[in-house]
């Protein structure tokens, strides 16, 4: 009789190895699964401020009110009438469609003498100072239709310079010192901005319609990664497990 080859005994994982992997596959599978569920919340998100920019503009005292009880404003279609005070503008680096510039943030003077800051648009380097556009320096009472933005809570990051009074340069947005360099009270000053919408101006500056919505969508790559790792730590356990051991029989 032909003695059939008994199969090649397996190798054993130790207890330790074999505790220290599935809590690593515990981890990255947990990690795919909220990436997949950060992606779903962005995809709301971003399908929410696209509802937000496309709807019909709400006075500006519906976006104050929303504030005042701490509702999102993020977005939304406002307008506001009243009258810029244009010697008062505070300029804020930017880039548009590759070019460097300024945006012009303007104080509106309400009819209740308070007043909303306005980013009216960009306006190339050359122009940063009014004497370069004056046909753009609307005056008597104007109607600006845009989107609420609202006020950062401080400096977004320690590699974003400072920003320079002295020379009416910001390069973060921060409203209370935009408000109180040119001498306006905080209490007279509504707590958010407005970005103006594209309408043209006179000689086309400012340009507006400048608000960008940059919000990165990576976690479907990101589940891809954290999903593809555990799929490899699952094919290393296998290999290592069903790969006979050194010196079994031939």
């Amino acid at each position: 009789m032909t003695d059939i080859e008994s199969p090649a005994p397996r190798r054993k994982l130790p207890v330790f190895t074999g505790i220290t992997v599935l809590i690593a596959l515990a981890i990255l599978i947990s990690l795919g699964t909220w990436q997949v569920e950060r992606l779903h919340w962005k995809e709301g998100l971003l399908a929410d401020i696209a509802e937000r920019r496309a709807a019909a503009p709400v006075p500006l005292a519906d976006i104050e009110t929303m504030a005042a009880q701490g509702g999102d404003i993020e977005y939304r279609a406002v307008t506001a009438t009243g009258r810029y005070i244009n010697n008062k503008e505070r300029h804020f680096f930017a880039t548009w469609r590759g070019q460097t510039g300024y945006y012009i943030y303007t104080p509106l003077q309400l009819a209740d003498a308070r007043y909303i800051l306005v980013n009216r648009g960009f306006v190339p380097y050359e122009n940063k100072e009014p004497e370069m556009r004056m046909q753009g320096q609307l005056t008597g009472e104007q109607t600006v239709t845009g989107l609420a933005r609202a006020k950062l809570p401080g400096k977004p990051s320690s590699l974003v310079p400072d920003n320079d009074v002295a020379k009416n340069i910001f390069y973060w947005k921060d409203l209370d010192v935009m408000a109180s360099s040119v001498d306006l009270d905080k209490v007279d000053v509504l707590p958010f901005f407005v970005d103006a919408d594209s309408t043209p101006n006179p000689a086309g500056f400012p340009i507006g319609g400048v608000t960008q919505v940059d919000l990165p969508n990576d976690h479907l790559q990101y589940a891809f990664t954290w999903y593809g790792l555990a799929a490899a730590l699952v094919g290393v356990v296998a290999i290592s497990w069903f790969r006979p051991r050194k010196g079994a029989a031939q």
